[in-house]
């Protein structure tokens, strides 16, 4: 018999690496951890994980199929410098690209697409409403992903939060979902998932136990598709006290939360080998 196989499908921004401004240490500077950059963005160091994580993922990567799973571009996703062996496959656009050996597979973007046009309102709507309704006040850029969504990035502390609530209602009307994350507001069509291309990876790969781990709204399909899943003390899924019978809701925050949930994996990895 072949021996079992594990994918790992993780989120990425607050969720394994982090922003400066993300980290959350709140220990004693003496006690804070080292910490390794993974992404360098023009010319100034962006995203960080612990050293100790970094040894994680690298063994992660020598006993599971990892998949970096991210709502990022690929361009942005590009930027990224995990330790560890090179991934074979990523999610990118939220699903709507997935990476083989670092370029996008033609046909599974093709039946994402397919999908969007049945299914939802265009993207043109979309962004004409946001355009038009938000607050030139707070909205520092307008942004388009891939031709699959849209996002901006705000004056967190005065965007109304009403207006949020307000554009969810009218995107769940047209099949597009709304997510914030730290200073994104993400505008998603609801058929656009990890879950969706994680399953597809699964049925590629053979994998016979799938991991996950996210703490965004974008991410709760992902978790809810895996067998087993994690979510940090921070984000949005914790604000909103989400849970699932096979998720752990993790009491860390920051980068912390990205190392214990490494450790998750490789035990839960470790734990399947020997079964």
């Amino acid at each position: 018999m072949s021996a079992p196989k594990t994918l790992v499908a993780s989120d990425l921004d607050r969720t394994l690496i982090y922003s400066s401004a993300a980290l959350a240490l709140t220990m004693p500077d003496a006690r804070a951890p080292r910490l390794l950059c993974v992404e360098v963005h023009e010319s100034k160091p962006l995203s960080y994980m612990t050293e100790t994580a970094a040894a994680l993922l690298t063994e992660l990567g020598d006993t599971a199929v990892f998949v970096p799973t991210t709502t990022r571009t690929r361009k942005q996703y590009q930027r990224i410098n995990l330790p560890g062996p090179a991934p074979k496959y990523a999610i990118c656009a939220n699903g709507g690209h997935l990476l083989v050996d670092g370029v996008s597979d033609p046909d599974w973007h093709a039946s994402v697409t397919a999908r969007l046009a049945s299914e939802c309102a265009p993207l043109a709507e979309v962004r004409e409403h946001l355009e038009a309704t938000a607050d030139p006040a707070w909205v520092r850029k307008h942004r388009v992903a891939e031709d699959l969504f849209a996002y901006m990035v705000v004056e967190r502390e005065l965007l109304p939060e009403e207006w949020v609530k307000e554009l969810a209602v009218w995107a769940e009307n047209r099949g597009w979902t709304v997510s914030l994350q730290g200073r994104k507001i993400y505008a998603v069509p609801k058929p656009l998932t990890k879950s969706a291309a994680t399953r597809e990876l699964a049925r590629r790969t053979g994998a016979t136990l799938t991991l996950a781990a996210g703490d965004s709204l974008l991410d709760a399909d992902l978790l809810l598709a895996a067998d087993r899943g994690w979510r940090p003390g921070h984000g949005e899924l914790a604000e909103a006290d989400w849970t699932a019978p096979a998720i752990t809701a993790l009491v860390e925050r920051g980068v912390a939360a990205g190392e214990r949930i490494l450790r998750e994996f490789v035990n839960a990895c470790d734990g399947q080998a020997s079964a």
